[in-house]
Order: C-alpha cells, then sequence, then structure tokens
C-alpha cells in the first residue's frame, strides 16, 4: 500500500474523531454509557464512508513461467506421399514432443496445412493444393507475443497462394524446415502455362497458347502435341537446353463444331525422365454459334464508357460499339442492346427507335444529363424537384431476384455522382438498389430494372460506376465479380424471354473436384427468392455407372451442393424442386489435374533461403536430433520469469456500505428507544 494512502486512512481516522467529538462531546451536559455506545456507532459511520471515498487499495504479485512456442508445422498435401510416409512424420513429431528439454523451454502446438490450416495431432496426406505462405501468416497472426519457432515438415513445393519466401512475418518468429523428399533434382521435361479463351465462336479461329518447360544440364528434343477432343489439330518438335529452358507456342485452330471442347497438350517423354505426369495438361473452350452487339451511346468521353466496355467484352459472347447519338437507324438494328449514357436532346432519334422497335436498353443518367428532354421523351420514370448534384452510396436491395448476382456485393462501395430529387417510376419494377445520403437510407431507387411489357429496360441514376469495377479490383485484385454482375445484366437485358423460377449457376468445365460445384435459385410464383424449398440434384456419369441424388444447400441468397468428391470426368445432373413440376438440366466436366503431382524433388533451395531470412536453419528427416539439440540449447528460447500485478481493494465496499447501514440503524433504534429523537 502506498504512503499517500496509509496518510489519508489516518486523516479519516482523526476527522472522524474530530467529529465525533464535537457531536457528543464538546459542551455536553450528558454523562454514562449511552454516549459513549451512540459516539462509537457515529464513528463506524464517518470513518467507513471516508473509506469509501478513499478507497484503499495494495498490490499483490503473482509470479510465472512464460515458455517459447514450439509450433509444429506439417504439409499435409498429396506430394508429401513420395518423400516419407505417415507413419515416418508421427514419429518424427512424437520424438520432439516426448523430448524432456524441449519440453522444459517450450509449449508444444501442431498444425496440419493444406488448402487451409488446423489444429491436429494426426497426419493425413489428403490435401489437393499446399498453400505455405497461408498457413505461415496465420500462425504470425495468431502468436503475436513471446518467442515462436516454427517447425515445417514440407517438400517445400507450394502450388496455391503467394510465395512464401516473401512474405513478412514478426520479429519474434524463427522458422526451422525439414526437407521432406527427394533433394536430388532430376532432368525433366513438363507441360506448363495453358491460356485459352472461355468461349469460341463457330467456325472462326481462336488462339492457344502453351509454354514448354525443361529442367536439366543438356540440350533435348521433344514433340508437342495439340489435340481436340481426342482428334490432333497440330503437332510440332521443339529444342530445349539449359540456357533456352522454356518455349511458348501460339497456334490457332478453327472451331468446326458447337460444344464443350477438351483441349489436350501433350509433350513427348524423354529417355530418362522420372515424373511422367506433368508431359500433359488439359483445358477446355465452349464453342458458341452466337453473339450479341452491345451500343454504347454518348455525346460526352467518360471513365465509365470504357469501365462497361472492358466488363461487356470480358466475355467473349459479347463486343461492344461506341456510338454517337447521330448514329442512324440502320445501325440500331443490328444492335441486341442499347446502352444511352447521359441522354441529352441528341438522343431524340435513339429514343424514337427505341420507343418504336421496342428494343431493350440501358439508361445511365449523371450531372450532364438533361432531365426536361429526358422527362418528356420516355415514360418509364421522371425525375423532378431541385435536381442537385450528391453523392449517393448504393444500398443492396436483397429481396431482388430477377436475375443471379453471382458474388457482387457493394459494402465499402465509393459513391455514384446522382441527382437529388423525387423519382417515380410508371411501370412494374424490381428495385436493385437503393440510395443512401449521408448515412440516411433514403426510399429512393438507385439502381432499377422496369418490367412492364416484352422490352426489357435498366436505369442506373448516378455515374462513375468505374469506381465500383476498381474497388472489387482493390477488394479481390481480380475484376471478375463485377464484369459477372455486368455480365448478368447484359443476358437479362438481351433477351425477350420469359423468367425461369429455376435458374442455375456452374462452370461447365472444372479443373478439378475440389472446385465443383452447382448452384441454383428458385422464386415462387410471385417471383420471390423462396428459403424455404426442397431443392435436390440428380447426378449421373456419361462415362461410368455412376448415379447419385443429393439435397442442395440453403447459402444465403442461393441453395448449392458441393461435388468435390466426384471423380474426373463428364457428367449430366437435373436440379428438381419437391411438390413442384420444376426441374433444369445442365451437364459439366472435371478435368483430371493434381498440381500435386507436377513436381517430385523437393524444393530445399527455397526452404534454405526462407530459413535465413527467419534465424532458422535446414534439417531433414534422419538428423532431427541436430534440431532438438540446436533448439534446446539455444539462448532465444530461454523460459522467462514474469510477474502479474494484481490491484485489490483493501476492503470490499459492500462491506463498508453494509457497516455503514448497520451502525445509523443501531443509532437511530437506541436514539428512539431512549427518546432522544
Amino acid at each position: 500500500m502506498e504512503l499517500s494512502t496509509v496518510l489519508l486512512i489516518i486523516l479519516a481516522v482523526a476527522t472522524a474523531l474530530i467529529l465525533v467529538y464535537f457531536q457528543y462531546f464538546y459542551k455536553s451536559p450528558r454523562k454514562g454509557s449511552l454516549k459513549i455506545i451512540l459516539a462509537a456507532l457515529r464513528f463506524v459511520t464517518l470513518f467507513c464512508g471516508l473509506l469509501l471515498l478513499i478507497n484503499p487499495k495494495f498490490a499483490s504479485k503473482d509470479y510465472f513461467v512464460e515458455k517459447a512456442n514450439l509450433i509444429l508445422l506439417v504439409d499435409n498435401s498429396t506430394s508429401m506421399q513420395d518423400g516419407a510416409s505417415e507413419a515416418d512424420i508421427f514419429k518424427a513429431i512424437q520424438q520432439i514432443r516426448q523430448n524432456d528439454a524441449l519440453s522444459e523451454r517450450f509449449t508444444i502446438h501442431q498444425y496440419g496445412f493444406g488448402n487451409t490450416i488446423s489444429t491436429t495431432d494426426s497426419i493425413q496426406f489428403d490435401q489437393s493444393n499446399t498453400d505455405v505462405s497461408y498457413a505461415l501468416t496465420t500462425l504470425n497472426d495468431v502468436f503475436v507475443n513471446g518467442n515462436n519457432a516454427i517447425v515445417l515438415f514440407s517438400d517445400g513445393n507450394q502450388t496455391l497462394g503467394r510465395d512464401y519466401e516473401h512474405i513478412k512475418l514478426n520479429e519474434n518468429s524463427s522458422i526451422h524446415p525439414v526437407v521432406i523428399g527427394d533433394t536430388t533434382q532430376y532432368e525433366d521435361i513438363s507441360v506448363g502455362l495453358i491460356n485459352v479463351n472461355k468461349y469460341a465462336f463457330l467456325r472462326n479461329s481462336f488462339p492457344i497458347e502453351s509454354t514448354i518447360r525443361y529442367q536439366g544440364n543438356k540440350t533435348v528434343s521433344s514433340t508437342v502435341t495439340i489435340s481436340i477432343n481426342g482428334n490432333r489439330v497440330h503437332q510440332e518438335r521443339i529444342d530445349l537446353s539449359p540456357t533456352k529452358n522454356s518455349q511458348t507456342l501460339n497456334t490457332l485452330v478453327e472451331a468446326q463444331s458447337v460444344g464443350v471442347k477438351t483441349i489436350k497438350i501433350e509433350v513427348v517423354t524423354l529417355e530418362n525422365e522420372r515424373n511422367t505426369a506433368n508431359n500433359s495438361k488439359e483445358t477446355a473452350i465452349e464453342v458458341i454459334d452466337e453473339k450479341t452487339n452491345v451500343a454504347i451511346i454518348s455525346d460526352m468521353l467518360h471513365p465509365d464508357i470504357g469501365a462497361l466496355k472492358k466488363s461487356i467484352e470480358s466475355n467473349e459472347q459479347r463486343s461492344v460499339t461506341l456510338l454517337k447519338p447521330n448514329v442512324s437507324k440502320s445501325e440500331l438494328e443490328d444492335v441486341g442492346l442499347i446502352i444511352l449514357y447521359q441522354p441529352n436532346r441528341n438522343f431524340r432519334s435513339i429514343y424514337e427507335f427505341a420507343n418504336n422497335s421496342g428494343a431493350n436498353h440501358f439508361t445511365i443518367t449523371g450531372s450532364k444529363t438533361d432531365w426536361n428532354f429526358l422527362n418528356q421523351i420516355q415514360e418509364s420514370f421522371t425525375v423532378s424537384g431541385s435536381r442537385q448534384p450528391e453523392d449517393i452510396l448504393p444500398v443492396m436491395n436483397n429481396a431482388f431476384g430477377l436475375f443471379g448476382l453471382g458474388n457482387f456485393a457493394i459494402d465499402g462501395f465509393p459513391p455514384l455522382k446522382g441527382t437529388l430529387g423525387d423519382i417515380q417510376l410508371n411501370k412494374d419494377n424490381d428495385i436493385l438498389m437503393f440510395q443512401q445520403l449521408q448515412g440516411i437510407d433514403l426510399d429512393k431507387p438507385l439502381f432499377v430494372i422496369l418490367t412492364e411489357s416484352n422490352t426489357r429496360e435498366a436505369v442506373l441514376f448516378g455515374e462513375d460506376i468505374w469506381r465500383w469495377r476498381a474497388q472489387v479490383y482493390r477488394n479481390g485484385q481480380s475484376f471478375d465479380t463485377f464484369d459477372e454482375f455486368i455480365g448478368n445484366l447484359m443476358v437479362y437485358l438481351g433477351s425477350n424471354k420469359q423468367r425461369n423460377r429455376l435458374e442455375l449457376d456452374h462452370e461447365l468445365v472444372f479443373d478439378n473436384a475440389s472446385m465443383a460445384k452447382v448452384r441454383a435459385s428458385y422464386f415462387d410464383e410471385t417471383y420471390q427468392f423462396d428459403a424455404n424449398a426442397n431443392i435436390t440434384i440428380s447426378i449421373k456419369g456419361k462415362e461410368n455407372d455412376f448415379s447419385r441424388v443429393s439435397p442442395m444447400l440453403l447459402k444465403g441468397s442461393f441453395y448449392e451442393v458441393d461435388l468435390s468428391d466426384l471423380e474426373a470426368g463428364e457428367y449430366e445432373f437435373t436440379v428438381t424442386v419437391q411438390d413442384e413440376n420444376l426441374s433444369r438440366s445442365g451437364a459439366f466436366k472435371i478435368l483430371d489435374f493434381n498440381p500435386e503431382k507436377q513436381l517430385v524433388s523437393s524444393n530445399y533451395k527455397k526452404m534454405e533461403r526462407l530459413a535465413s531470412k527467419y534465424k532458422g536453419q535446414v534439417y531433414y528427416l534422419d538428423k532431427l536430433e541436430e534440431l532438438q539439440i540446436n533448439l534446446s540449447s539455444s539462448q532465444q528460447f530461454l523460459p522467462v520469469q514474469k510477474s502479474r500485478d494484481n490491484i485489490v481493494s483493501l476492503i470490499d465496499f459492500r462491506i463498508l456500505l453494509g457497516l455503514i447501514i448497520l451502525s445509523l440503524a443501531a443509532e437511530w433504534f437506541i436514539r428512539k428507544y431512549n427518546g432522544l429523537i
């Protein structure tokens, strides 16, 4: 207890005594034991009250020993099967765990990783990918305090995520890799990256770009063959050497029929090559026989136009033409969808064409829009009021169900430059987004789909949509989510077909089974999303007798089934809504590609660089004794005795309050009994 607190307690005693003296003894003619009892009770009341104000505290110290963390991080990917058995790794880990010297110095933790990371006490080489960087950065976030020694059991070959050699960890972490597998570098030729378009058009030529890589110390020659659905379409002889260890082939192939085409690229195996799993690779392309032409009509230059053009043309089925408002009607007749960007009086002929022909169109307004003209020329909506420019934030309408939005979300998106005014919608509509102004949600549409009659129309009451595309890239390092959203909008606006109550969303080709998923959206008779439906999927293999019926699980605003347990091959499926005469069918293909089988030698040099960067050393499975000796004798990981100060009150305030109540009650009762009140 501090000296100042002791002095305050002494002062409280003195103060209470002085007050009691003046109340009961100073110039008081009354004598006897009754006066002493009342004075004592009054002293207790005053002293306890002063103690409550002082609130004296004292500190007690708890001493404890803080150990460093020894983290055993085990690669559970399938590539580890060729380097060591599960029993060997388990035996090595048990040897470390049962080491008394390490147990005295460290708190031992064990994690396994592949696609993700999790705590485990077992070894299972069943993960389809290796993401070393994710595992290390996750541990870095978990073990923030104290010294950490990470023992990494891995072959060093990463197939997913950032390059682990360049990640940044806390200074209190050291990494000690244990190399698993063969460190000998064998002569190897392989098929590397393949680039093809997602779609090709019938009777058009599409490019195939492939890279052939070589690892070895002599000059070799081999033959590369490109096949489509088993038919050879191109063959080429290549020469590679230690100095020229890769070559890129560019080939043009004609799309001769509609459908999904499997492209296989093979390179002939070298004479003494050990790893032949990477000598071939497959991909796929869909050949289609139609293309949608979208016209963006504008009387001004704006970044929105470029962003829309790139998003729309990210799908090879669509092309974009930039036109001025004075375009002829004959040119407009060849267009499948018209985008009117910030229309003014020069757009009169465009609106006359749209009104007469019933052409589907998408209107985007902004600061340069002529509202008087726009209110007169069309009957879909009316904007009145001040029409003052404002920054408007989007608010998603979760009940929107005209078409699927994929993974598109607008949380944290920048505002659009819109117009503050009263918006009246004159047709049946489905609002995609509402407006938010200065934190207040407005019951006004920002993005709306008008659904009356056979003409489909969309209106965006704001410019600078290019910022949304940039924000999507900033969030995920890819434009795909935004481009998919615009693509779904184009599909809806570009078609006059009646909307289906059951919509499917799936890829035609999956690189491997871990990515295979099918989604479905189901709407009731009022076209509202139904979250209580019972939806099943029936899957049948085209090349085998596989057949299965599985339920589809609700995942937010869609139903989904995970098909990661399927083998490679082609499958047909039918999605059925139970108790409804409603079903949709489709097909997909799972490619037989295992990235873990592309390399057979461990990347020990990279692990050496990682260890050097983080104050560690590389070890091998047959020399774990050296690892244990180094860790148990290192001065960096000595246990540290620490103390913890516990500050507690000298007397519980509830006891003091109880004493005050008791003393006051006793004093009042005694006074009352003796007639002193």
